[in-house]
């Protein structure tokens, strides 16, 4: 038991008045004479007993009502060490992620941890709270119920790590306080549990659905095109329970196309074909029903009128091989001798094959670099026997390094950087049986550009600064045998596509996303992604013959959109939801080393409520000493 006033103890000193002045009577006895002396000694000795028993009586119910009147005065009360604690801080993080849509023994585990929130929360302390995607700091308790409810999913979902970290944020800087973090999280397996600081208090509820099941369109592909009939492909997934099948519509605009049922009897991943028309741009949309989970019941996608990469190759070599490489509907495809060089053509390029010249003169490598730093993209494939001067000169001012003797040797050429972007999504797995092409020549190069092919020596066969490519030996057919090898096609070929960056069928909100637009614009001219209710403007660079739009974390909401010059209608382009939260799979909260954790939401506030209640017991005191001395009084009238 504490005492709020201990000072007032003091008093109890007191209780030492009574106590003297019963044990020092000063009132003497009167001698009165009777006649019967017997009588009289025998009825004053049990006068005297009687008396004496009455005055001790009286004596305990005064010291005890003296004494509790002073304890109730000096306050006494229990309380936990938490709950003395007078500086306290308290942070809660909710986890609004899509996977919190999934279905509790109440609802949606989200919708029903608001609500327990909304009508736990009380008294007068401030907080401050968080989600994946809005944060408020020292809000009052009533400010948090009247936001609480309205709390929306976002597609983020942050790691434990980061929680702490912004948790860490949201805490003040002072000492001496006790920080309570109250983590609210279905916690999907995203990452090990960090460790947590002595000095913070968390406390978590694992909100956990009643059944781990989901059916979700994982992606959507071109398997094929011909001159009137697009192939797409679906990828549909299904996790936890098994269900037999889902129903699968496609949608153009608000069309329905077609409908057909995914069948999941033999295999969790399944993959659906639909046919659409050549005809017409298509603004697509494919939706599924499943209760469980709604973010990924829908995918969005796009086929635009294609545009075409202009390709454009300067050739002193053969240049067959590349005309066949670049014989495609995606691209435009234009080639030129060094001798019949028109350089107006130069500038309106999106890619530039510089096939085995000899030498490359001041005027072109003035022409290339200005094209370069309006964002084309260059190849540089050297000739045998080239002008070092003019090559060491341009390859220096395009920071690829200097050329030296041309080696006259057979070299294998042994290894892919299969992390470098020309390879990307190329190759299932890293191949280790690979048939490797080779050279009969070389060029020797000091550089410190990023190679993308090396030799078996490690020197460097292909390499890459920015959008400008370099091949260290000439790839002819009388020196390589490295166009015959299926190596040439995802090289070569890539390169040209990220030249120019062509629409996808859809970009993922929240991924870093480059977007092309073949248009020219004005100084004041900008672009604008819209829809129907909202539009916002991207991060762009305007290059000499296209735009190039940068979103990462806009759009918002998945759907379909239009790129825009003002009122001016460009182009389609649709965005999904990640989905990575399709997997449900969950960590194991127990596992987290310093941190209690709670069955519910209810749970958690009400040992929280009792961890900081104040048990006051002078109210006690105050009734006991009334008590007390309304039995003095009973004694005093009634005792005989």
């Amino acid at each position: 038991m504490q005492f709020k006033h201990p000072e007032i103890l003091y008093a109890l000193f007191l209780l030492l008045i009574p106590i003297f002045i019963h044990l020092f009577q000063l009132r003497r006895f009167q001698k009165v004479a009777f006649t019967n002396v017997a009588f009289l000694k025998k009825v004053t000795i049990q006068t005297r007993k009687s008396s004496q028993l009455k005055k001790w009586l009286t004596l305990l119910m005064r010291l005890l009502a003296l004494a509790c009147i002073v304890i109730a005065f000096a306050q006494p009360f229990t309380a936990s060490k938490t709950a003395l604690n007078t500086k306290k801080e308290t942070v809660v993080y909710i986890d609004n992620s899509f996977s919190m849509q999934a279905k509790g023994a109440k609802g949606p585990i989200l919708e029903r941890a608001l609500q327990d929130l909304f009508d736990k929360t009380g008294g007068t302390e401030k907080l401050s709270w968080f989600t994946n995607s809005s944060e408020r700091k020292n809000a009052s308790p009533q400010d948090f119920k009247n936001e609480v409810l309205s709390i929306a999913y976002s597609q983020n979902q942050l790691t434990p790590s980061q929680v702490l970290l912004k948790a860490n944020q949201l805490f003040s800087n002072e000492k001496d306080v006790l920080k309570r973090l109250v983590y609210l999280s279905d916690f999907q397996q995203k990452e090990a549990f960090p460790s947590i600081s002595e000095d913070l208090i968390v406390d978590a509820v694992q909100l956990k659905p009643v059944k781990a099941s989901n059916i979700a369109i994982d992606s959507v592909f071109v398997a094929s095109k011909n001159a009137s009939t697009t192939q797409l492909k679906v990828r549909v997934s299904q996790r936890g329970e098994k269900s037999s099948e889902a129903p699968l519509s496609i949608f153009n605009k608000e069309k329905l196309i077609a409908k057909t049922a995914v069948d999941f009897s033999g295999n969790a991943n399944n993959t659906v074909t639909f046919d659409i028309d050549n005809s017409e741009e298509f603004i697509g949309k494919l939706e599924l029903n499943d209760p469980n989970l709604t973010f990924d019941n829908t995918l969005f996608f796009n086929i635009n009128k294609p545009g075409k990469i202009k390709v454009f190759t300067i050739n002193e070599a053969d240049g067959d091989f590349l005309k066949r490489l670049f014989d495609k509907e995606e691209f435009q495809f234009t080639q030129q001798t060094f001798k019949t060089l028109n350089y107006n053509e130069i500038p309106d390029q999106n890619f530039i094959v510089l096939n085995e010249l000899k030498e490359i003169p001041a005027s072109l490598a003035t022409a290339l670099k200005a094209f370069s730093y309006d964002g084309g993209s260059i190849l540089i494939i050297p000739a045998s026997a080239v002008d070092f001067n003019s090559y060491n000169n341009f390859l220096l001012s395009m920071a690829l390094g200097t050329l030296s003797e041309e080696k006259i040797q057979e070299k294998k050429i042994t290894k892919i950087i299969f992390s470098h972007p020309l390879f990307k999504d190329v190759f299932e797995k890293e191949v280790a049986n690979f048939q490797y092409p080779k050279v009969n020549s070389f060029y020797d190069i000091s550089t410190n550009a990023t190679p993308a092919i090396v030799f078996e020596d490690n020197q460097p066969f292909l390499l890459q600064n920015d959008k400008t490519y370099l091949f260290t030996a000439a790839i002819n057919k009388e020196n390589s045998n490295f166009q015959n090898s299926p190596l040439v096609v995802p090289t070569i070929y890539n390169m040209a596509l990220q030249s120019l960056p062509l629409p996808r069928l859809y970009y993922t909100i929240g991924d870093q996303n480059s977007i092309a637009v073949a248009i020219k614009l004005g100084s004041d001219e900008i672009l604008t992604i819209k829809d129907n209710t909202s539009q916002f403007i991207p991060m762009q660079q305007t290059k000499a013959n296209y735009v190039l739009m940068t979103t990462t974390e806009e759009p918002k909401n998945a759907g379909n959109y239009q790129i825009a010059k003002e009122t001016e209608f460009l182009e389609n382009i649709s965005y999904n939801y990640s989905r990575s939260e399709s997997e449900l799979q969950y960590l194991n909260i127990e596992d987290w080393e310093g941190v209690e954790v709670y069955s519910t939401v209810e749970d958690l506030f009400d040992s929280i409520s009792e961890a900081n209640s104040i048990n006051s017991f002078w109210k006690w005191f105050a009734i006991f000493a009334l008590l007390f001395l309304l039995f003095e009084m009973l004694i005093l009238k009634f005792y005989k």
